[in-house]
């Protein structure tokens, strides 16, 4: 068997090589991730504190909510082109360095700009390690099933920590203060960073593989400029110069991005691309709606943080649950189905949303939220397959990126659009808000049944194959 430098990693790999059993890189990767998506959501319930705090009007809010998945969505593809280049697993540990010191930043920030720089910072630390996961997964789960298995473990992780979120958040305001949200994640960075050192193997860079400047920076600047618009239309009016201004700015840079992506967009496969379609518009209603709950349950209906989080709970305890559901299911009859049974489960509870009033029952408006949740990550490990399995092999990372930059831009696209919504009559913008988010999922539904890889026999090595990790020896 060919040797490697480090002794945890040998087993891994000859653990890997022999049918994917090995948890450890699941387990490694996860944690990275993990951290990632609690900061999606943690920072929610934390807002109106924060804000109160750092005296920050509602613009400034948003962008704190926003800024993350601003960066994170932008410089995704960036993030999944360098892997490419330059090797998965040095990428990813780089990102968790970045996201690691930025979250200190962020507990230590003395006002609104520098929390809204620290949290850029965090959004480009996340670009870097989130398509690197997926690629890392991808290579170290080389079986169709445990491949399907492993993505639907890392959907779960993504439950997890959005169900983490409100009420972490909740607790370290009410035990400690605001900055306590951002410290919690420096033990797991440093975790995450131990994990994968010693247990993920790291699959070859392509040095031949090309990052094209002009392409990123106009990508960048047209979702840069479109989120701000969002973000300030609902403050100044839609007519104001700056919003009008940004809109044009959006509209010249995303042709421009346009014009400089066509080749590749002709040759990118329908599954890959109607994943990353369906992770927008998913991501576009959940999280838009997840950021008006939170308000909903602290501004109209005196929630404290920690209430609030806690009212959250029902949406996301179902989520851990349904994503391993999904990868079971996803590794036995294919992504298309499990997909359109997820989104459609997802617009049903966004339109129970519009029963919230101004002194509705909590109790009504569990059932809507657990199928908010439950579709939400019943969809989402299935289109993680979709996308992963239509990808040629040796452009993981580059596919990885462009399925989570649509999903961070559906996230800032829907929190901007439906905090602008709601901006100046909370209860009429949660209605508005929810018919958005469920004709989103209803589309990405579509999407998915047109779109989906069909199946395949349970355990079959997908076509294109991953390429294997250097050092992986050979089976016998």
């Amino acid at each position: 068997m060919e040797r490697i430098k480090d002794a945890g990693t040998e087993r891994t790999v000859a653990a890997v090589a022999g049918g994917g059993r090995s948890w450890a890189p699941l387990l490694a990767v996860s944690s990275g991730f993990f951290m990632v998506i609690l900061d999606v959501t943690v920072v929610t319930v934390a807002a109106p504190v924060l804000g109160a705090d750092l005296r920050a009007g509602a613009a400034g809010l948003q962008w704190v909510v926003d800024g993350y998945t601003l960066v994170f969505a932008a410089a995704m593809l960036l993030g999944g082109a360098l892997g490419d280049r330059f090797g998965h697993r040095r990428v990813f540990l780089t990102g968790l360095v970045v996201f690691t010191v930025a979250s200190a930043g962020c507990g230590a920030a003395p006002g609104t700009g520098a929390l809204v720089a620290a949290r850029l910072a965090q959004g480009a630390g996340a670009a870097l390690l989130v398509p690197a996961s997926l690629a890392l997964l991808n290579a170290a789960y080389p079986q169709r099933a445990a491949r399907a298995r492993a993505f639907g473990v890392w959907g779960a992780v993504s439950g997890l920590g959005a169900a983490a979120g409100p009420l972490v958040g909740g607790l370290a305001v009410w035990g400690l203060s605001w900055r306590a949200v951002f410290w919690v994640n420096l033990p797991f960075g440093v975790v995450a960073v131990w994990l994968t050192l010693r247990h993920v193997p790291a699959p070859p860079p392509r040095p031949a593989a090309r990052i094209r400047p002009g392409r990123q920076a106009a990508c960048l600047v047209a979702v840069a400029a479109s989120t701000a618009a969002l973000n300030e239309g609902g403050t100044l009016g839609w007519t104001d110069p700056w919003v009008l201004g940004a809109v044009a700015v959006a509209v010249v840079a995303a042709g421009g991005c346009a014009v400089a992506a066509r080749r590749a967009l002709r040759s990118v496969p329908r599954g890959l691309a109607g994943g990353a379609v369906v992770g927008l518009l998913l991501n576009f209603g959940f999280y838009g709606v997840l950021f008006l709950a939170t308000l909903y349950f602290q501004r109209q209906r005196g929630y404290g943080a920690l209430a609030a989080g806690l009212a959250l709970l029902p949406m996301f305890v179902v989520m851990a649950g349904s994503s391993f559901a999904s990868g079971r299911l996803t590794a036995r009859g294919g992504p298309g189905r499990t997909m359109v049974a997820g989104l459609l489960t997802g617009a049903v509870g966004f339109a129970g949303w519009l029963l919230a009033g101004a002194d509705t029952s909590y109790a009504v408006l569990v059932a809507p939220m657990v199928l908010a949740g439950a579709g939400t990550s019943f969809a989402m490990p299935a289109a993680t397959v979709a996308v992963m399995e239509s990808a040629p092999g040796e452009r993981g990372g580059s596919a990885a990126a462009l399925l989570n930059a649509a999903r961070q831009l559906g996230s800032a696209l829907g929190v901007a659009l439906f905090g602008s919504l709601a901006a100046r009559h909370l209860v009429a913008g949660v209605h508005s808000s929810a018919v958005l988010a469920a004709v989103a999922f209803v589309a990405a539904a579509l999407v998915a049944a047109v779109t989906a890889p069909g199946g395949a026999r349970r355990g079959a090595v997908s076509t294109p194959a991953a390429p294997a990790p250097a050092g992986r020896p050979r089976r016998p």
